[in-house]
């Protein structure tokens, strides 16, 4: 089952966007804010990241900068869920980490075209490749991942 961390810090947003993946059947965990949520991708990393920018604690461009410069967390996907929608906020939200925007309100349709791009991006870099640069298989995939291959 796929993992997705929210951290906001508006119990009625963290509420929305849980009930909209949980339906989808995703399994969910919280954090309020910032500093929370890097405690929790430490102790347990999810597969994605869904982060709300202005936040206390720690803010959501400082929490991606934080996770990029861990190599553990450089390739973890995140998306921004922000209410910065003004001309400019997407590419410079882009453009500090982030790999994914959406603008609040959410829509269901556009929160999981976006999870599937991203998620889809995550499984192909994770992939094993062989020294030939093929892709591995089954039970090889499993050796190299193993091995380090």
């Amino acid at each position: 089952m796929t993992t997705v961390l929210i951290a906001e810090d508006n119990p009625t947003n963290r509420e929305l966007l849980r009930e909209l993946l949980e339906i989808r059947g995703y399994a969910v965990v919280e954090a309020c804010d910032g500093k929370e949520a890097l405690a929790m991708v430490e102790l347990a990393p999810p597969d994605i990241l869904l982060l709300d920018i202005g936040m206390p604690q720690m803010d959501g461009v400082a929490l991606v900068r934080k996770l990029r410069e861990n190599p553990r967390f450089s390739a973890l996907p995140v998306m921004a869920v922000t209410a910065y929608a003004m001309q400019g906020d997407r590419e410079k939200i882009l453009t500090s980490g982030f790999d994914g925007y959406l603008s609040k309100p959410v829509s269901s349709s556009s929160l999981v075209q976006e999870l599937d791009r991203l998620l889809a991006h995550k499984n192909k870099q994770s992939t094993p490749v062989a020294r030939s640069g093929e892709k591995l298989t089954g039970a090889q995939a499993a050796r190299a991942t193993v091995k380090g291959t």
